[in-house]
């Protein structure tokens, strides 16, 4: 029996993700097939389609849907967030020791720094600067005594949760922070890409405005490139990666003289502590 009720907004993304996820998997899909397949009917596919196609993640096609290419839709940030989750919890372990009380912080919206953002929202005296209202509002619900959390402007992307464009760009000339956390889209050969112009620009730009710059990927980035190029690894202090990334990828970035730092699996029995994090700032 095919179940009509929309259901809550969070059991409809969940669907989308479901629709997605099959379209990226198989290429192209009817919409007769998603339908038996999610047992709902043809016309809250069609809503889902639709949705999805307005975020620029597939195409809707006659009776079909059809994937863009997979660079593209990783930029979709609510569709990212679950992906390679258990190695964005053991780099943020990893990274939260590059941050100290009283710091001014800058990170950008990738989704991999999402648990980052939740431990740093636990130590205090933090400026964090940031284009995410994702990666504010994580940091602003902690509450550590003493943080502020400043939102950089600009023309703001729903697919994103984020700003960029010339105003972002202005904003950070005018700062200057500790460090500057970013994740890339795509990395080949130490060269790192952004399918989005204005967001290869301001990745580039974190990098300038901090004192000391870290970048995290997870191995799925690498051996890919995108439109936009951004420079290469040798402008940060550290990579953080993980035991998957292929041993030429690794050796590529070591060459130009950068740090990399190849993190374990997640432990979930501590999970809850921030190793390197002063404990009298909970």
């Amino acid at each position: 029996m095919v179940r009509q009720s929309r259901g809550s907004e969070a059991e409809v993304e969940r669907r989308r993700r479901r629709v997605l996820q099959q379209v990226i998997d198989e290429g192209s899909v009817r919409i007769a097939v998603l339908a038996e397949t999610l047992q709902v009917s043809a016309m809250t596919v069609h809503r889902d389609l639709a949705n999805l196609e307005s975020r620029r993640l597939l195409e809707k096609r006659r009776g079909r849907a059809v994937a863009l290419p997979t660079v593209t839709v990783e930029t979709a940030t609510r569709f990212r967030e679950d992906q390679q989750a258990e190695a964005k919890e053991a780099f943020a372990d990893l990274l939260v020791r590059e941050v100290r009380p009283g710091d001014t912080v800058l990170m950008d919206c990738g989704s991999t720094l999402f648990p980052l953002a939740r431990r740093l929202g636990r130590i205090e005296r933090l400026t964090v600067l940031t284009n995410s209202l994702r990666v504010a509002s994580l940091i602003g619900a902690a509450g550590a005594p003493g943080t502020e959390v400043v939102v950089l402007g600009g023309r703001y992307r729903p697919d994103f949760e984020a700003c960029a464009g010339p105003e972002t760009l202005r904003h950070l000339a005018r700062v200057r922070a500790t460090v500057a956390f970013s994740s890339p889209t795509a990395v080949d050969r130490a060269r790192l890409f952004h399918p989005v112009q204005e967001w290869a620009e301001l990745k580039a730009a974190l990098r300038a405005a901090a004192e000391r710059s870290v970048l995290a990927v997870d191995h799925t980035k690498f051996g890919r490139t995108a439109t936009h190029g951004y420079g290469d690894a040798s402008g940060y202090d550290l990579v953080v990666t993980d035991a998957a990334t292929p041993a030429d990828q690794v050796a590529a970035i070591e060459r130009l003289g950068v740090r990399v730092r190849t993190v374990p699996p997640h432990d979930p029995t501590t999970a809850g502590t921030d190793p390197g994090r002063d404990p009298d700032t909970d």
